[in-house]
């Protein structure tokens, strides 16, 4: 991320030079707060944008007050937020824009994210049901209002029990990068942050469910399709699904992959950025046909298999 103006006469422009830190010396000074946090780590921020230390002419990292700060609120933003990196980015240029050029120097705990964020973090937690309680029509609200809750025995005379059955769902387009995503997430925090303890992780990885996507000597990183994978596994686990059961999805997933390589690979071939903004969007739509047509077969055979 360049640098701002305020930025740099706060480097460069004092009387006195600012004391500045390593990489090494910013993780001990991180450590205590962040207890996952890592050289690999640090390095894949910068890489990714996020932090922007100055260098030496021989190359190493000088951290100033303003930049270990910087850094100190993006990862408070994954550890108490769980926000991926792309939320953080704009984020940052938010603030940015509004004239903070370092966030997290106003204040800790995550005091200066900015309420037109909320709606990006609400939408990285689905709403449990079973915990948060609250009547039916709360509950409702929560899932969007997308299908009847089918009503229990007995509640009332005058109605009927009906089949249960899944409503019809023209959701969003599926959100495909033909990119790679951002690896942000030790396992610990990935575990933390999906709402599972490290074995039922490390079960899901030895089905093959969830892979690191960076793995170094210092440890591996997991990206936000992990997180999601995650998430939507302690779900299932919530209602008695074993990690065992879960393989067909991945299978299934590597099956419809294959099939839109075969139908897309023309355009992958001329690496031109007309080509690949053409090979998005088709990848897109072909996820949504793909979309509906798995939730009509779906709603099909759960029909067939709850009629009398």
């Amino acid at each position: 991320m360049p640098d701002t103006q305020p930025r740099t006469v706060t480097r460069q422009g004092s009387m006195a030079a600012p004391q500045h830190q390593s990489i090494g010396e910013v993780l001990a000074t991180l450590r205590e707060e962040f207890p996952d946090i890592t050289i690999s780590k640090i390095r894949f921020l910068e890489s990714q944008g996020l932090i922007d230390p100055e260098r030496t002419p021989s190359g190493y990292r000088k951290f100033y007050a303003s930049d270990i700060e910087r850094l100190r609120w993006i990862l408070r933003q994954q550890k108490d937020n769980f926000l991926p990196l792309k939320v953080i980015r704009g984020r940052l240029e938010e603030l940015e824009a509004q004239g903070f050029v370092e966030p997290g120097v106003s204040g800790r705990g995550g005091g200066d994210v900015s309420d037109a964020g909320a709606g990006a973090e609400e939408a990285l937690v689905e709403p449990d049901a079973s915990r948060t309680g609250g009547d039916d029509d709360a509950r409702g609200r929560a899932s969007g209002n997308r299908g009847a809750r089918p009503r229990a025995a007995g509640s009332s005379g005058a109605r009927k029990t009906e089949t249960p059955q899944l409503p019809l769902d023209d959701g969003p387009s599926d959100d495909l990068a033909l990119g790679p995503t951002g690896a942000s997430l030790t396992r610990a925090e990935l575990a933390r942050a999906a709402g599972l303890d490290d074995a039922q992780v490390g079960e899901l990885e030895s089905y093959g469910l969830l892979s690191p996507a960076v793995e170094t000597k210092d440890g591996v990183l997991f990206d936000e399709d992990a997180l999601a994978i995650a998430r939507l596994a302690a779900g299932f686990f919530r209602h008695g699904v074993e990690a065992r059961h879960l393989r067909m999805y991945r299978t299934f997933a590597e099956r419809e992959a294959v099939l839109f390589e075969q139908l897309l690979i023309g355009y992958l071939r001329q690496r031109n950025p007309e080509a690949r903004s053409l090979a998005q969007e088709q990848l897109e739509e072909l996820a949504r046909l793909g979309r509906g047509l798995r939730g009509a077969y779906l709603r099909r055979a759960v029909r067939d298999a709850f009629s009398e």
